[in-house]
């Protein structure tokens, strides 16, 4: 019987803008690339088409490291602007409880 991963727990907090997105890029990518990953973002208050990119990004890196990346409580501007780049459909969002 094998013991399932260990998931970590990525919260960014604050504005997650084109200008606090490069603060953040690389504190994702390598958290995608260690092991199964939860973003959740209840901790964010102002998101644009940056933090949209970010996440598009971890996705891949998780992908490309065979690993697992799901979302959590993304912010309401955050699936309206997936949903204008028809995109909404590729995030791994958490399963509402």
């Amino acid at each position: 019987m094998s013991v399932p991963a260990p998931v970590t727990v990525f919260a960014p907090e604050g504005d997650l803008t084109m200008a606090s997105a490069p603060e953040v890029l690389e504190q994702g990518r390598r958290l995608a690339r260690a092991g199964s990953l939860v973003v959740d973002f209840k901790a964010v208050e102002a998101a644009d088409s940056a933090a949209l990119a970010l996440l598009l990004d971890w996705m891949r890196c998780a992908r490309a490291a065979g690993n697992r990346l799901t979302v959590r409580g993304l912010p309401a501007g955050m699936v309206s602007l997936a949903a204008l780049y028809d995109i909404d459909t590729l995030l791994p969002l958490e399963p509402a409880e």
